[in-house]
């Protein structure tokens, strides 16, 4: 017997005398919270996002789709970067106008080598205005989830207004809960007992958002 069945069958015992639950998943936890906090213009959503992104120490940049690629290359160029980490994907025009040389995301790199590499351009699946949030879902543009953990540097591309929503409710509804979510509120941090604060412990110390739109 292997430990998986064992585990099974203790539960299957611990279970034997509970009776079953008839009450469909949808009414068994109430859901009449508010699904968002007061009525925003999509401009108003968009700022707010942009607020709390800051807030939480991310870096926001605006700007139009013609002008990506070159916001992009001048982020890069401004860090020093040489290296990017590009995911299977992401649009190769977004780094068309950087000189950096791009590094594909393989399966056997190790965290060694994720780490030796200066940084890393995502898309996203969906923005959180009210909790400045972002979240990623492992699609091709954004690649698997260890890629925006180990670089210290991650730069993510959030297409305004179709990607950005006002509250985590609506953002779950846009989600497949079957898929690798990532939820990114700001750079990796924690603090000690003090409460000094300390970047990049498990995850980038920085985090650069572009709000496309």
């Amino acid at each position: 017997m292997s430990s998986r069945e064992r585990i099974l069958g203790r539960v299957r015992r611990a279970l034997a005398d509970v009776r079953p639950d008839d009450t469909p998943y949808e009414q068994a936890v109430l859901r009449e919270y508010l699904r968002e906090h007061g009525e925003r213009s999509v401009e108003e959503t968009v700022d707010l996002l942009a607020e709390n992104l800051a807030d939480y120490r991310a870096i926001v940049h605006r700007c139009s789709a013609g002008d990506l690629p070159a916001t992009i290359a001048g982020m890069l160029a401004a860090r020093g970067a040489k290296t990017v980490l590009v995911p299977p994907g992401l649009e190769t025009a977004w780094l068309a106008a950087a000189d950096v040389e791009r590094v594909p995301d393989r399966a056997e790199s190790s965290a060694r080598q994720l780490d030796q590499l200066d940084s890393v351009v995502t898309a996203c699946a969906v923005a959180v205005a009210e909790t400045g949030t972002i979240v990623l879902d492992g699609s091709p543009d954004q690649g698997r989830r260890r890629i925006t953990l180990v670089p210290d540097h991650h730069i993510c591309v959030v297409r305004v207004p179709d990607q950005v929503v006002s509250s985590v409710p609506q953002a779950l509804e846009l989600l497949d809960p079957a898929r690798p979510l990532t939820w990114i509120s700001g750079p990796s941090a924690t603090s000690d007992i003090e409460l000094d604060r300390v970047e990049g412990v498990h995850g980038p110390r920085t985090l650069e958002v572009i709000l496309v739109g």
